[in-house]
């Protein structure tokens, strides 16, 4: 059916519907997460229900008031407003419901896994931090990867002075460990 013989509510309904897409897991892997990245997830989600909604809402209930709703870009982009953050904050509450939090402090391990801040070196002589966070943490401009990324794949249960083979869009790279570390993140 075309889009001109829908109703608009009707449009507007499929709207709430839509979820974010989330980073995809492993089938049966844990959400894992840093403190830090647990703590930031839970700040904004507070911020979305404590500040921003409420403010939305009283748009909202202002526009809605002034009369026709159909022509109220006020009332229209406040309801479409309210969707998003709404949706947000499913999302939100779904992942840190799933979130195991994994403080990369209390590691005493050798090798890379969880949590770890490590210093590689390409064949090219070109070394690089990683630090290896949960799905919701990535950041690459700060060196923040995900533990299912391929980097953090061909580096888990590795040691300091080991050589590993990345897979990459251009081939195989050999790259080394130079250091292993377990600091907090901010």
């Amino acid at each position: 059916m075309s889009k001109a013989f829908t109703r608009e509510s009707d449009a507007e309904s499929s709207d709430d519907d839509d979820e974010l897409p989330e980073p995809r897991l492993p089938t049966g892997a844990k959400n894992y997460i840093t403190p830090a990245g647990y703590r930031r997830l839970m700040d904004e989600l507070k911020e979305l229900a404590v500040t921003i909604r409420p403010e939305v809402a009283r748009v909202v209930s202002w526009a809605a008031e002034n009369g026709d709703r159909s022509e109220n870009g006020d009332y229209i982009y406040g309801k479409k407003r309210l969707r998003e953050i709404d949706r947000r904050m499913r999302f939100l509450t779904k992942r840190l419901r799933a979130a195991e939090v994994v403080d990369p402090t209390e590691r005493d391990v050798p090798g890379v896994f969880f949590g770890a801040t490590v210093t590689v070196e390409d064949e090219e002589g070109e070394q690089r931090t990683y630090a290896i966070v949960g799905v919701d943490e990535i950041d690459l401009e700060r060196g923040r990867i995900s533990w299912i990324s391929p980097m953090a794949n061909a580096l888990m249960k590795h040691r300091e002075g080991d050589v590993v083979t990345l897979r990459t869009p251009g081939g195989l790279r050999e790259i080394e460990i130079l250091g292993v570390v377990y600091q907090p993140l901010d």
